[in-house]
C-alpha cells in the first residue's frame, strides 16, 4: 500500500487546474482496475466512487481521493491513462506542470496520441478573462475521433464543361499549402492547451494532400516564428510553377490576430499583405485560399429560437447525437446567420472545438470539400460549410453553454469560379 503522505504540490496543482476537464472526460471503468493493481486505490474506495450517480459525479469523487493517495499516485495515474488509451488527458496534465515538475512527472515512454470516445459530452468552462479582456477558443467534448474522408475525383466531362469560367487549376501539384498549428502555449497569457487541435491539422493535411497540394506543416511556433515562416513560404519560387496557394492558421486568437505559442499576436492583415500582388508576384492572378480556425472575440453565441416553423431550416445538429433529450426544443439559430462575407466564426465571437473530432469549422470544411470539390466551386462549398455550422449546437446541460451556437463566414475577392478539379489532369 502506498504511503499516506501527500502528493507533490506541483502534481496537486496540475490536478486542480485540470479538474473540470478531467471530471468531464475521464473514462473510469478500466482506469480503476489499473489503479487497484498499482495499490493506488482500494476496493472500498471504488465502492464509494461507484455509489455516486452519473459519470461526472463519480469522476469528481475519484479526483477528491487521488491527491491523498501518496507521492507516487500521480505517476501511477498518468501510467494508467496511457494504459487505457487516454493519453490526451495525461498530456493535458503534464503541460500544466512547471518544467522541473514536468521532468519528474513524465515517465520514460513513447506513444502516439490516442483519441477515445467519451460517454457524455460537455464543455470546458468559460476561462477567466485575461488582463486585457481577451479570450480564447471554447472546447466541446464528445465524438468518436477524427475522420479523414477521401476526396471524390472530378470527371473529365465536368472539367471541360466548367474550365472556361474558372481559374486555371490543373498544375501538379495544384499548389503549395502551409498549415501553422499551435496547440501547446506558454508565456504570460497562460493560454490553454488546444485539445483537439492536432486533429484539425491532421484533417487539413490529409484533405489538402487528397486535393493534390504539396503540404507543409509547422507546429507550435511563436508569433515571430510564424511571421518568418509565412515570409519564407510567400517567397517560395515554386509558386511560379503552380496554379494556387493555401494558408491555414490554427491557434487561439482575437479579432484581427492569432496567437503564437508565446502569447504574442500576429496580425492577420500582415499575413494577407505577404501574399498580395505586390509582395508575392509568383501568385499574381492565381487563387489564394486562407482558412482561419481561431476565435475573433470573447462572446459565446447563445442563439435564438426560430419562430417561423421548421420549413425554413433543417433540424439542428447537436454536439452529442445520442443525447436522448426528452424535450423537443424549438429550432435554434445563431444570433447572426446566413451571411456571405473562411473564418471559423464571426467578428467578436468564439470558435467551438471538439476535443475528439477537432473544431466544428475544420470538421465541416473537410467533410464538404471531400464530398463536393469534384463538382462545386470553393465559394459555394463555403456556403455549405456555413449551413452545417449554422445547424450545429452544443450540448452541455446545466451550463451556460448548453445549446450554444457558432456561425462561420467568408469574404471573397475572387474574380472567377474557383474549382479545385481534384484528381483531374489534362493528360487523363
Amino acid at each position: 500500500m502506498l504511503s499516506a503522505c501527500g502528493m507533490q504540490k506541483c502534481h496537486q496543482e496540475a490536478l486542480k487546474r485540470n479538474r473540470v476537464s478531467l471530471a468531464k472526460q475521464l473514462v473510469l471503468k478500466e482506469l480503476l482496475e489499473h489503479l487497484i493493481e498499482k495499490d493506488v486505490i482500494t476496493m472500498e474506495m471504488v465502492e464509494i466512487i461507484q455509489a455516486k450517480d452519473g459519470s461526472f459525479s463519480q469522476n469528481v469523487e475519484f479526483l477528491n481521493l487521488l491527491p491523498k493517495r501518496g507521492p507516487k499516485a500521480f505517476l501511477a495515474f498518468c501510467e494508467a491513462l496511457r494504459e487505457t488509451k487516454q493519453q490526451h488527458l495525461e498530456e493535458m496534465l503534464l503541460n500544466t506542470i512547471p518544467s522541473q515538475g514536468h521532468k519528474t512527472a513524465k515517465l520514460n515512454h513513447s506513444y502516439e496520441e490516442s483519441l477515445v470516445p467519451v460517454p457524455e459530452s460537455g464543455i470546458l468552462p468559460k476561462r477567466q478573462r485575461l488582463n486585457n479582456g481577451e479570450q480564447v477558443e471554447y472546447s466541446l467534448d464528445n465524438g468518436d475521433g477524427p475522420h479523414y474522408p477521401p476526396v471524390k475525383p472530378c470527371t473529365p466531362e465536368f472539367y471541360h464543361a466548367h474550365q472556361h469560367l474558372a481559374y486555371r487549376l490543373i498544375s501538379r501539384p495544384r499548389g503549395l499549402a502551409l498549415i501553422l498549428s499551435n496547440v501547446h502555449f506558454r508565456g504570460e497569457k497562460d493560454l490553454e492547451f488546444r485539445s483537439g487541435g492536432d486533429v484539425d491539422h491532421a484533417s487539413l493535411q490529409k484533405l489538402f494532400e487528397y486535393l493534390g497540394y504539396q503540404v507543409f506543416v509547422r507546429h507550435n511556433q511563436t508569433a515571430q516564428e510564424m511571421q518568418e515562416e509565412l515570409e519564407i513560404f510567400s517567397k517560395n519560387p515554386s509558386h511560379r510553377n503552380v496554379d494556387s496557394c493555401i494558408v491555414s492558421l490554427l491557434s487561439h486568437g482575437i479579432e484581427g490576430g492569432v496567437y503564437g505559442v508565446d502569447g504574442k499576436l500576429l496580425q492577420l492583415q500582415e499575413i494577407f499583405r505577404l501574399f498580395d500582388n505586390a509582395n508575392c508576384p509568383g501568385l499574381q492572378n492565381k487563387p489564394k485560399m486562407f482558412f482561419i480556425q481561431a476565435c475573433r472575440g470573447d462572446e459565446t453565441d447563445r442563439g435564438v429560437d426560430q419562430i417561423d416553423g421548421s420549413e425554413r431550416a433543417d433540424s439542428p445538429g447537436c454536439e452529442e447525437s445520442d443525447a436522448q433529450m426528452k424535450e423537443s426544443p424549438k429550432l435554434r439559430l445563431p444570433t447572426c446567420s446566413d451571411m456571405i462575407c473562411g473564418y471559423a466564426c464571426l467578428k467578436g465571437t468564439a470558435a467551438m472545438r471538439n476535443t475528439k473530432r477537432g473544431s466544428w469549422y475544420v470538421e465541416a470544411l473537410t467533410s464538404v470539400f471531400a464530398e463536393d470539390s469534384r463538382n462545386m466551386h470553393v465559394a459555394d462549398m463555403l456556403v455549405k460549410v456555413n449551413r452545417l455550422i449554422k445547424h450545429r449546437e452544443g450540448y452541455a446541460p446545466g451550463t451556460e453553454f448548453h445549446r450554444c451556437k457558432e456561425m462561420s463566414e467568408y469574404c471573397s475577392t475572387l474574380c472567377r469560379d474557383l474549382y479545385l478539379f481534384p484528381g483531374f489532369s489534362p493528360t487523363n
